[in-house]
């Protein structure tokens, strides 16, 4: 069967803002979000994305979340508002394929909750369409090993080989995740209906979303049970196409950015090409002084997301203090080429982003605001210490909103 027409993520050059909800001021939906989004609108930015939406594990990750479906809880402005009795019935028919298996793993009020979920959520996209802004989720390839999923599908997952990546540039001795696995025999044999029910209630709540690791479609870091750390792991073959596929055959148009970042092989371009889907392209990574760097602007294509950073990187501000002369050198060439010229390398970096050809660019709100390692949100390899960054209020400006706004226009962005 041939796919349907790409999905336009990238359908016209436009910029936004990567800030997960936990980090508006007070953590939550409700006015801040909305103001967030108002001043999105006054800025001239097309897209707000945010992390996973579920509940974090205990360490505030949201990337090994115990549902794929549920929404968080506590995200929720108004945790104790009235739910009716048709408002849960109605819940329990749209969602039946999860919602009973969240309530046995998650008690009583589950569901009430969701509803509430639901019902902020429901209010915040509507104030985002209405002021021109779309929303980008992201999708965790992995979730909790001890999660309602789990419980509810242990036919879909493998516990004796645990998730993880080899030795990379986050870590030495790569990074053992220890998620469970999936048994792709038998996902297959059931037409992958847990993924394309996870697609469908992605696209109930977002405009678009990143499908994290992507890579692992085609190949998968398997680490053995008792295994200390990630060397111990080796690859094993992925589904291929077949998830994305099963989905647009059900779903249609199925609205994904791929992280393809880290060990990316011919096959997992060819997969991305296959799928036509856009890939993610770091300005972190691209200044080594090699010039076919893929991560350089020189070489993005116009189907891609362009980053200044990601959640799991340094902010900018804190990324240059920390680079070598040579990546400074290489960085600034990189400036001189786009004519770019801004005494402050924060600025540098996120007007080289917004010049790239990519279509889309999106940069985290700690790097419009200049701030160093301290606003980091994510180190990847570590368990503690994350996840906590907020943003103040006011402290996104109706200043700092003119001069994205002026950059946005100038970059051909907003039109």
């Amino acid at each position: 069967m041939t796919p349907p027409e790409a999905p336009p993520v990238v359908d016209r050059r436009a910029s936004g803002v990567l800030l997960h909800v936990t980090s508006l001021p007070g953590g939550r939906l409700g006015p801040e979000a909305t103001r967030f989004v108002d001043w999105l609108a006054d800025a001239g930015q097309r897209w707000w994305q945010v992390l996973p939406l579920g509940p974090p594990d205990e360490h505030g990750s949201p990337y090994a979340s115990p549902s794929a479906f549920a929404g968080w809880r506590g995200l929720l402005a108004r945790p104790r508002a009235r739910v009716a009795r048709r408002e849960v019935e109605a819940f329990r028919e749209r969602h039946a394929y999860w919602i009973d298996d969240w309530a046995r793993f998650a008690g009583d009020g589950a569901v009430e909750d969701q509803v509430r979920f639901a019902r902020e959520w429901g209010e915040l996209r509507e104030h985002a369409a209405a002021r021109g802004v779309r929303l980008m989720g992201d999708i965790p390839f992995y979730i909790a090993p001890r999660g309602a999923d789990v419980r509810a599908h242990p036919e879909l997952f493998r516990t004796d080989l645990r998730a993880g990546v080899p030795p990379d540039a986050f870590s030495a001795a790569g990074q053992l995740w220890g998620n469970p696995t999936y048994d792709w025999p038998a996902l297959r044999a059931r037409g992958y209906r847990w993924w394309v029910e996870r697609f469908r209630r992605t696209l109930e709540l977002v405009d678009a979303a990143r499908i994290d690791h992507f890579r692992a479609f085609v190949a998968w870091w398997a680490v053995p049970g008792g295994a200390r750390t990630a060397r111990a792991g080796r690859w094993h073959r992925g589904p291929g196409g077949a998830v994305v596929q099963a989905a647009r055959a059900e779903l249609g148009d199925v609205p994904l950015v791929a992280e393809d970042l880290g060990e990316i092989t011919p096959a997992v371009r060819r997969l991305l090409a296959e799928l036509e889907l856009p890939g993610m392209r770091v300005l972190q990574f691209a200044f080594t002084g090699r010039p076919d760097n893929p991560y350089l602007p020189a070489n993005h294509p116009e189907r891609a997301v362009v980053y200044t950073g990601t959640h799991d990187n340094d902010t900018a501000l804190g990324w240059w203090r920390s680079a070598n002369e040579a990546e400074r050198a290489a960085a600034r060439r990189a400036f001189a080429a786009a004519g770019v010229e801004d005494g402050e390398p924060h600025r540098a970096l996120v007007r080289l982003a917004l010049a790239s050809p990519a279509r889309t660019c999106l940069v985290p709100a700690q790097d419009l605001l200049g701030l160093g390692s301290e606003a980091r949100l994510n180190r990847p390899g570590r368990r503690r210490g994350n996840w906590s960054w907020r943003l103040r209020r006011g402290q996104l400006s109706a200043s700092l909103a003119a001069w994205l706004r002026e950059e946005t226009v100038a970059s051909g962005r907003l039109t």
